[in-house]
């Protein structure tokens, strides 16, 4: 049985350094999270659903969802903006 060793990263470069990644994908990541905290916060604001902001966004349901609970695999930072920008333009 292989033994695994936990890791501490601190900031997102630790991170992708951790991971053997390299800086571009650590400010993404930044960047990403950024985005993620902001959409929650319009959101709750708001008080919409993730219906509401799935339409206005042009995304599913579904993808808002997962989004909004932290999954950004296969999400690009111009959709987690294109959703931003749905709810702020109304």
């Amino acid at each position: 049985m292989n033994k695994v060793e936990a890791v501490i990263a601190q900031t997102p470069e630790e991170l992708a350094q951790a991971l053997g990644l390299g800086a571009a994908e650590a400010q993404e990541w930044q960047i990403q999270h950024t985005l993620l905290c902001r959409l929650r916060r319009v959101v709750e604001a708001k008080g919409l659903t993730h219906a509401e902001v799935a339409r206005r966004g042009g995304s599913s349901r579904t993808r808002v969802t997962a989004i909004l609970k932290g999954n950004l695999e296969n999400v690009s930072s111009d959709l987690l903006i294109r959703l931003l920008r749905g709810l702020t333009e109304c």
